[in-house]
């Protein structure tokens, strides 16, 4: 479990990180662990790269791939709509969420 990224969601602080071949800016949403033993990071991205070609929106995130992961002075105001608390994607366990 990376505390640096529950901090960040309880504080509703931005992220900057690298992820696959480019950074993103994004509003940590749940932080948990799903049934494969992945450590996973629900977010809405707000900018930055993506492999999908959607630049803003919801994203899950596999913890092991992110690299620089920085947390930014911002804050963001609380859960965007569509967000669901106690996400399903994190089955196994959720270390934190908003």
């Amino acid at each position: 479990m990376n505390p640096v990224i529950c901090e960040a969601i309880h504080e509703r602080r931005l992220l900057r990180l690298n992820y696959h071949w480019g950074h993103r800016i994004v509003e940590p949403h749940a932080y948990g662990l799903n049934d494969n033993g992945h450590e996973l990071l629900r977010v809405f991205q707000v900018s930055g790269a993506s492999e999908s070609g959607e630049h803003h929106g919801w994203k899950l995130l596999r913890a092991d791939e992110i690299h620089g992961l920085e947390t930014l002075k911002e804050q963001f105001e609380g859960p965007r709509p569509g967000y669901k608390y106690g996400d399903k994607a994190m089955d196994q366990r959720i270390y934190c969420q908003l």
